[in-house]
C-alpha cells in the first residue's frame, strides 16, 4: 500500500535525520491551458497545485466564445470531466430566402449581422436585419420575398376617326399592348373592357381599358379612349306644304334627302341634295309653291298636262245644278275637303249642256269649249250624271254613273300605287285628318 500523498517524507543528511516538508497533493489532471477566456480553480484542502484530483475549475469564455461546460472536475480518471474549451460561437446557416439573398458581416459567427434583400419586382415582408446572439441563434428568422409591384402595361394612343361617307361609325384598329412584369415576368391574359380592336365604333367617346394580373393577382390596368367623329352638313328642314325624306342619319356626309310637296303646290329647287364632304349640301334650296292653275289654255290636254304627276283628278259631270245626283255628291265632298287634299285631289266641276254649259276648279272657271274639250277626250255624257277619277298618271281608273260616299273613293284611292309612299311620308310628318 502506497504512503498518503500527505505524510512528510525522512530523508538523512549528513548522518542527521530530519523531516523535510513537501508540498502537499500531487498533480493529477492536465494542466488547463485556455484560449479565449478565464479559469479559476478550487482544489479540496487549498493545495498549492491547481489539478489535483477533486479539484473543480469555473470556465469564462471570452465574448464570442462558449464552452460546453461551465465548471469541471479533475477524475480519478486523470482527466477532466468534460471538455472546457472555448469554441466560438457560431449560428446555423441561414436559409436563402426565395426570390431574393442576403449579405453577412462576419458569416454566421457571432454577433455577425446579416442584411436580406429582394430580388427587383419584390419587396421584402419580415426584418430587414439578422444578428447571430450568443445562444447561437439568430435574433429574427428569415423574411420572404413577396411580389407586391403590380405589372405595367401601356394603353395604345388613339387618334380622333372620322366616319366614312355615308356611314355613321368607324373602324378602328389597335396593337393589344403587352404586360410587363419586373417580379417573374409570369403574366395572365390581357383582359379588354370595351369593343375589340378592328371593330365599328360609331360616334362618340368610347372609354376603353386594359387589365392584366401576375401570379401573385397583383392588378396592372391602363386605359384609353376611342373618339369617332361624323362630318354633319347643317341640317335641312322639310318646305312648307311639303316632305323630306333622307337616308342616313339626314346630315352626316354623303347622306341624300328628296323632297316632295303636297297636293296643290309645285316643288321649286332641287328635288334632292347631298351632304357633301366640304360639308354643304348640292343644290339650292327646296320650297313649294301653290300650284298655278292655268284655265286660259286651248285645249283640255294641255289643262290636264298641268296635274300630271302632282293633283288626281275627280271630274264630275251633271246636266243642270239642280241635278239631285250631283248636289248629293257635291254636298257629301263638302264634308271631306281635308281627306281630298290628303290625297291630292282636285275636283273639276262640268255642269250644263253645250253651249250654255260651264266649268269650274274651285273658284276658277273654264269657258264653254274648254269644258266640252274635257268631256269629249274623256267620253263623259253631257245628259246625265257622270264621274271620272284619274290618277296622277292622268289614267283613267274609276268611272261612276250614280254618286258614291267619300268612305268609298277614298278606299279606292288608297289602294292606287303611290298612294302607299305617300301615307308613309304623311304619317312621318304627322299629317292626318281628324274626322
Amino acid at each position: 500500500m502506497k504512503n498518503p500523498p500527505y505524510l512528510p517524507v525522512l530523508e538523512v543528511m549528513g548522518g542527521q535525520c530530519c523531516s523535510l516538508p513537501r508540498f502537499s497533493g500531487t498533480p493529477w489532471c492536465a494542466p488547463i491551458k485556455l484560449k479565449h477566456g478565464a479559469v479559476s480553480c478550487r482544489t479540496p484542502r487549498g493545495d498549492h497545485h491547481r489539478n489535483v484530483m477533486g479539484t473543480r475549475c469555473k470556465i469564462r469564455c471570452n465574448q464570442g466564445y462558449e464552452s460546453q461546460s461551465s465548471e469541471v472536475v479533475c477524475m480519478a480518471s486523470k482527466h477532466w470531466s468534460s471538455n472546457y474549451a472555448c469554441r466560438e460561437i457560431r449560428c446555423p446557416k441561414l436559409d436563402m430566402p426565395v426570390n431574393g439573398g442576403y449579405k453577412c458581416s462576419d458569416g454566421s459567427d457571432f454577433n455577425s449581422r446579416c442584411q436580406f434583400f429582394c430580388s427587383p419586382g419584390f419587396s421584402l415582408k419580415g426584418q430587414k436585419t439578422a444578428t447571430c446572439q450568443h445562444t447561437s441563434v439568430w435574433s429574427v428568422g428569415v423574411p420572404t420575398c413577396v411580389d407586391l409591384d403590380p405589372p405595367k402595361i401601356k394603353c395604345p394612343t388613339l387618334k380622333d376617326k372620322w366616319a366614312e361617307p355615308r356611314k355613321l361609325t368607324a373602324r378602328v384598329t389597335w396593337d393589344t399592348p403587352e404586360g410587363v412584369d419586373t417580379a417573374d415576368g409570369i403574366l395572365t391574359d390581357v383582359i379588354l373592357k370595351g369593343k375589340l380592336s378592328k371593330s365599328d365604333f360609331p360616334e362618340g367617346l368610347h372609354k376603353m381599358s386594359y387589365t392584366v394580373f401576375d401570379r401573385a393577382g397583383n392588378k396592372g390596368s391602363c386605359r384609353f379612349t376611342v373618339r369617332v367623329r361624323v362630318r354633319r352638313c347643317s341640317p335641312l328642314f322639310p318646305p312648307d306644304n311639303g316632305y323630306m325624306k333622307c337616308d342616313g342619319d339626314k346630315d352626316n356626309y354623303g347622306a341624300s334627302c328628296e323632297f316632295k310637296c303636297t297636293g296643290g303646290f309645285e316643288l321649286q329647287g332641287s328635288a334632292a341634295r347631298v351632304c357633301q364632304y366640304g360639308l354643304t349640301w348640292s343644290g339650292s334650296d327646296t320650297t313649294c309653291a301653290p300650284m298655278n292653275i292655268n284655265v286660259g289654255v286651248r285645249s283640255a290636254a294641255a289643262l290636264l298636262d298641268q296635274f300630271y304627276e302632282k293633283r288626281r283628278l275627280l271630274i264630275i259631270s251633271a246636266p243642270t245644278a239642280a241635278n239631285h245626283n250631283y248636289r248629293f255628291q257635291m254636298t257629301n265632298l263638302q264634308h271631306a275637303q281635308c281627306g281630298l287634299d290628303l290625297r291630292h285631289v282636285t275636283v273639276i266641276e262640268l255642269v250644263g249642256t253645250y253651249p250654255a254649259q260651264v266649268g269650274r276648279i274651285r273658284h276658277r272657271l273654264l269657258t264653254p269649249a274648254l269644258a266640252l274639250q274635257l268631256r269629249i277626250l274623256l267620253r263623259i255624257p253631257q245628259r246625265s250624271f257622270y264621274m271620272v277619277l284619274v290618277d296622277k298618271q292622268g289614267i283613267d281608273k274609276q268611272r261612276y254613273p250614280f254618286p258614291i260616299t267619300t268612305a268609298e273613293l277614298f278606299t279606292t284611292i288608297d289602294t292606287f300605287p303611290l298612294r302607299k309612299d305617300e301615307m308613309e311620308l304623311q304619317q312621318e310628318a304627322g299629317q292626318s285628318c281628324q274626322s
